[in-house]
Formats: structure tokens, C-alpha cells, sequence
């Protein structure tokens, strides 16, 4: 029997803080259940260390569980454990007291918020998880006794500024959580909370790892006469297998994969399996996979990162964004810190020093392993690049950190190989002496990209070139300066100089001044001409059998990604390009001629725009006004016969 109860106030600031806690804090209700089991493995956790390191006391560790307990007619639901227990001045102090610093200003800070996600991000900072549970129940009731001491303590509260506190006798080692469950016919459903079915669902979702057995107690069975033969049973709710708690060397590969297909819902195994274990001042476990096939919203706007957090084997949330950068979204698995709380906000994840470093070595341990996978085993790395290489890209803009490692794993189509696909470390080993950039083209396709006019000085000089037809193809190779000390040149930007020598020789020298001054006039007109469309009309040296081309200014917007930009509302001045003219082109000597016999034929400014329309269709561009170039092409092939 409990001697006569003490009743005492909760601090002021705790009174303020339960009420929070109880109607604005927690969104998801079921939290209570893991906030109370939590608790109870700590209490077993920090029994077994003191088996271990007092061996003098008499210490009973060998059935630590959890039980939970649901009593229908008294709508009572308990969570009972075997641990280590509390003394009265220990329930006092942790369940009397909220935080034992800084709860004032963490109060003024939560009035200042300015709306419900920002107060919960805040009171994430403190252990309150034991008064979630007034979310559900309109009383609890605690008894507890501490290990190696005879004496238990009562304690009990309706959650509302007061608790009462008494001496309990006959109570067994541990802690039992009684929860008298509000009315039934709440707005809230909490009846639910008694069902076996509602149960086994929140352990599942927030407790299966937790080390120790969580039994639910049954009632006892009958004899079939309505007597019962006073044989209780429970069943064990979770599985405690939480695999990277474990040695690598003692997880079966077909452990993995069922893990890895459970949290995934991904019927394949998966392509790499990493297990890590960090010790330190932050201690964590991980155990992240990268799928053999991408996700078919891998590109969606609302794709989210598939890492989860626990903490000490407790489920916390699920695509912590924290932990995995964007690039690396379709990694798999879990991490579970030991030192973190488990009411951490997202808001305060993106901005904790320790998640940052979990979070850098964590990236650096995936690029790792895809590029042991591109160096080991070069039939697996080339499917897993076909799957996630455009968003592996994306890191190449996003990540400034890991660009180097990130190159090393850049697999593209090139001139070398009309199949194929190489790496950045591989072209750069068949660079042609002399050469000191690594040249380029982007385009929609392979096919529109190897039919391109820019090639042709290109393909005619044995110049490899990479083809790039990935949308992030067009950002990422304007921001990264180099690999390997060697620059990135887009073949359709600039100006293309691919035999150097030509300026050693003199005929050479002489030739391209002759051509110059012949082409003079004819330039300057076109320039004029087409001034609506082009900023400049040069001759070129990167074709060969095409009459023009366009190109840009070594730091113009690419087409596409002018278009890019359009589409997601951006406004952005009209961008003119550079016409490129093949001096030694039929049309264009013809052209030439036609110019300098009779500048006023308007034939010549029809045929200019043919060559410019031309240009840009060659390489996939629009035209900007496609009726009108029709008609003026029937016209001068109609004049031709």
C-alpha cells in the first residue's frame, strides 16, 4: 500500500511547457508509444551496464523486455519494463522537472514563434517525450523502483500544473507507465490506442529494432467453459533485428537484401551494400544501399531522399534530406546516432555540426564505392551509370566539395567509340600532343550531336570529342574549370584553332590572309544583313563540307539552356550567335561572286537567310519563322530550274 501522497507543483516554466507539449507540440499523436518505449529500453540499457561494472550488487539481467499491457474495461494501457528503475528523488527530478536549463529562454523563444512547425522545431531541443503522453491520456500514473533499493515510489498526474508523489510497497525492479486513456468518444479516436492492431502497428513503425523483446500481454485463454486456466501469454512485436547494429561478418548477404527490400519496396537486391560504423565523440551506424535500378520518380519535383534516421535503434523520420545530399537520393538505408534526441526537428538537423560531418563522410563513403564498382567491376558500374549518372551530375553543380570525385566517375559518349562510353581519366590518356583542352558538344541526341557541322575540322583532324546529351550536361561543364588540368571547350563556342601550326608557316599565314580580304565585303554585307539574328558573321576553321555553322562566345548561354531557363520563367535577353562561313563551300564562293557582281539583288538577301536558317536547323535550333523560310527556299529553287 502507498503511504499518504505529497502533492507538488510542477516548475512554472515545466507547467507551460507540458501545456505545449500537450495541445500545440506534437503533430502525430502515436508518438507517445515511442517516446514511453524509448524510455524503457534506456532503463534496461543502463541495467546491464551496471551488472557489468557493479558486481558486487545482485542484479537480475536475464529476461530484460518491455511489456505493454492494455486493460479494456479500466481503458488503461501500460508500458512496464525490468530496467533500472528510479528512486523518488529520481522521479522528481526527470518527470517533475522538464529541462534543467534554459527553459525560460527556450519558452520566450516558442512565443515569439510565429507558427506551430517552428515552436516543435524549437522544444525538439529538450527531453520532453514523457509528457506526450497527456496527448492521450487524461491521467498517468508512475511506479517505479530503483534497482538495489527496497523501496518504490507512486507517482501520478492529470497533466494539468500538479503531481502527487507517495512511497510504494512491494514493487518489483523497474518502471510501469499506467495511461488512463481519454474518452473513447473523443474527437481524437483514441480508442484505438486499446487495439492490439493499432499497437503492433506503432512498434513496428518507430520500435522494431529496439534491442530488447516488446511483448504484448494477452489475456489469459479459456477452457471453453468461460473459465480461465490462468495461463497469460504475450507476443513479441519486434523483430530486434537492426542488422547494422551487427558485424558486417555476421550479416548473411540474403539478410541485406531482405532488409534492403523492405525498406525500399524494391524487389531487386541491390547493387552495393554499404555497412559503417563510426566511434568517436558522435557515434552512428549506417547501412546505406544503391538500387540496381532508379526509382521511376527519381526526377520528380517531389522525390525525397530514401536515408532514415534513428536514434539508438529508435525510428526518428523518414528521407532525412540532412543526412544525403539531393545527387545522392536514391540511396537506401538507415543511420541511427546515439547522441542525438529523439524529438530532433528537421530544422535543427540541417544545422547541427555533427550531422554536417555524419553527412560528409557518409558521401564520400558512396562515391567511394562507385568508383571501387567502376574500377572492379566495369559491367555493373556501366548499368548503375546508365540509372543514376544524369543525377550523379547534378552533384557536379551542387557539391563543390567532392567535384574531383565526382569527375572520376563521369562516364560519356565520345567520338571514340560510336557504342561506347568513356571516362573523363581515359580521354584525357588519348589527348593528341599538344592538346591542353577537353573538347565537347551538347545536343538532344548522339545522332544530332555526331551529324553536327562543329565536328567536322574535329572528326577530319582525329580530335575525340565527348558527347554530352544529358539537360545537366549543359550547367555542369560551364561551372567545373577542369579535370586533371585540363579545361573543358565546347567545340560549338569560340573560336577553334586545331592546327597550331598553320601560324608557324608562312604560306599558311598568307593563304588565310588572301582569304580574309576576298571574303571581307561579303562578311561585312551578311553582318549588316542579318543583323536581326546574328552579332557577328565570320569565316570558319571547323568545317569542312557544311557551308555555315553557329557559334557562341566562349561565355554565351548555350541554346538549350537559354530555353532551359525560359521555361522556368526567367527572363532573359535574346541571345545572338555567331554565323560561321565555310570559305571553301560551293554556296558560299558562290555567294561571294553573286555579292561582289551585284550587291542590290535581292536574290543575295533571300539566299542569306537560307544560309542562316540552315545553320540553324543543322543543329536542331527553331526557326523564327518557319513559313517564311519555306517560302523563300521554294522561291529560289523554283528560280534554280
Amino acid at each position: 500500500m502507498p503511504s499518504q501522497a505529497e502533492t507538488l507543483e510542477f516548475q512554472a516554466e515545466t507547467r507551460q511547457l507540458l501545456q505545449l507539449v500537450i495541445h500545440s507540440i506534437y503533430s502525430n499523436k502515436d508518438i507517445f508509444l515511442r517516446e514511453l518505449i524509448s524510455n524503457a529500453s534506456d532503463a534496461l540499457d543502463k541495467l546491464r551496464l551496471e551488472s557489468l561494472t557493479d558486481t558486487d550488487r545482485a542484479v537480475d539481467v536475464s529476461d530484460l523486455h518491455i511489456e505493454l499491457e492494455v486493460d479494456r474495461d479500466a481503458r488503461t494501457l501500460t508500458v512496464r519494463d525490468n530496467g533500472i528503475g528510479m528512486t523518488r528523488d529520481d522521479v522528481v527530478e526527470l518527470i517533475g522537472t522538464i529541462a534543467k536549463s534554459g527553459t525560460a529562454g527556450l519558452l520566450a523563444k516558442i512565443k515569439e514563434a510565429k507558427d506551430a512547425d517552428a515552436a516543435q522545431s524549437l522544444i525538439g531541443q529538450f527531453g520532453v517525450g514523457f509528457y506526450s503522453s497527456f496527448m492521450v491520456a487524461d491521467k498517468v500514473t508512475l511506479r517505479s523502483r530503483r534497482a538495489g533499493t527496497d523501496q518504490g515510489t507512486l507517482w501520478e498526474s492529470d497533466g494539468e500544473g500538479t503531481y502527487t508523489i507517495a512511497e510504494a510497497e512491494g514493487l518489483p525492479v523497474g518502471t510501469a507507465v499506467t495511461l488512463h486513456l481519454k474518452a473513447e468518444d473523443s474527437e481524437d479516436g483514441l480508442g484505438d490506442y486499446l487495439a492490439d492492431r493499432k499497437i503492433r502497428q506503432i512498434v513496428k513503425q518507430y520500435s522494431d529494432f529496439i534491442r530488447w523483446p516488446i511483448r504484448l500481454a494477452k489475456e489469459a485463454d479459456t477452457d471453453g467453459e468461460g473459465e480461465s486456466d490462468g495461463a497469460a501469454e504475450s507476443e513479441t512485436l519486434n523483430s530486434m533485428k537492426a542488422l547494422w547494429a551487427r558485424p558486417r561478418s555476421e550479416v548473411t548477404e540474403a539478410e541485406y537484401s531482405e532488409f534492403y527490400q523492405q525498406i525500399s519496396h524494391d524487389w531487386q537486391a541491390p547493387a552495393e551494400t554499404i555497412h559503417m560504423r563510426a566511434e568517436g565523440t558522435f557515434e552512428y551506424e549506417a547501412l546505406l544501399f544503391i538500387p540496381a535500378q532508379a526509382p521511376f520518380d527519381l526526377f520528380s519535383r517531389d522525390t525525397r531522399s530514401g536515408v532514415q534516421l534513428y536514434v539508438k535503434r529508435v525510428f526518428i523520420m523518414d528521407d532525412c534530406d540532412a543526412l544525403m545530399p539531393n545527387y545522392l537520393r536514391f540511396v537506401k538505408g538507415v543511420v541511427d546516432a546515439h547522441d542525438l534526441s529523439l524529438n530532433i526537428s528537421r530544422e535543427i538537423l540541417q544545422h547541427d555540426r555533427q550531422i554536417s560531418a555524419v553527412r560528409r563522410r557518409l558521401v564520400k563513403k558512396v562515391l567511394s564505392a562507385i568508383k571501387t564498382m567502376q574500377t572492379g567491376n566495369a559491367d555493373a558500374y556501366t548499368k548503375l551509370w546508365e540509372q543514376f549518372g544524369r543525377a550523379l551530375k547534378e552533384g557536379l553543380i551542387e557539391d563543390r566539395d567532392n567535384t574531383e570525385a565526382l569527375l572520376a566517375l563521369v562516364s560519356a559518349a565520345s567520338t571514340h567509340d560510336a557504342a561506347g562510353t568513356t571516362t573523363l581519366h581515359d580521354y584525357v590518356a588519348r589527348m593528341k600532343d599538344g592538346q591542353d583542352a577537353i573538347y565537347y558538344l551538347t545536343g538532344e541526341n548522339r545522332a544530332m550531336v555526331e551529324n553536327s557541322p562543329h565536328m567536322e575540322a574535329f572528326r577530319a583532324k582525329g580530335y575525340e570529342v565527348l558527347i554530352l546529351t544529358d539537360p545537366v550536361d549543359e550547367v555542369w561543364v560551364e561551372q567545373v574549370p577542369a579535370f586533371d588540368g585540363h579545361r573543358f571547350q565546347s567545340i560549338a563556342k569560340g573560336q577553334v584553332d586545331l592546327d597550331p601550326a598553320d601560324e608557324e608557316d608562312e604560306q599558311a599565314r598568307t593563304d588565310k590572309a588572301q582569304r580574309e580580304e576576298d571574303y571581307a565585303a561579303l562578311l561585312l554585307w551578311l553582318q549588316t544583313t542579318l543583323a536581326d539574328h546574328v552579332k557577328q558573321v565570320r569565316l570558319s576553321t571547323r568545317l569542312t563540307t557544311s557551308a555555315a555553322c553557329l557559334v557562341g562566345d566562349a561565355h554565351d548561354l548555350t541554346p538549350t539552356l537559354e530555353k532551359m531557363y525560359r521555361a522556368m520563367g526567367q527572363e532573359l535577353p535574346a541571345v545572338k550567335r555567331i554565323l560561321e562561313l565555310n570559305p571553301t563551300h560551293p554556296l558560299i564562293t558562290a555567294l561571294r561572286r553573286a555579292h561582289d557582281a551585284n550587291t542590290d539583288d535581292p536574290a543575295l538577301a533571300q539566299t542569306a537567310e537560307l544560309v542562316y536558317g540552315s545553320a540553324l536547323l543543322a543543329e536542331g535550333g527553331d526557326l523564327p519563322d518557319p513559313a517564311r523560310f519555306t517560302r523563300l527556299l521554294t522561291e529560289r529553287l523554283t528560280h534554280t530550274l
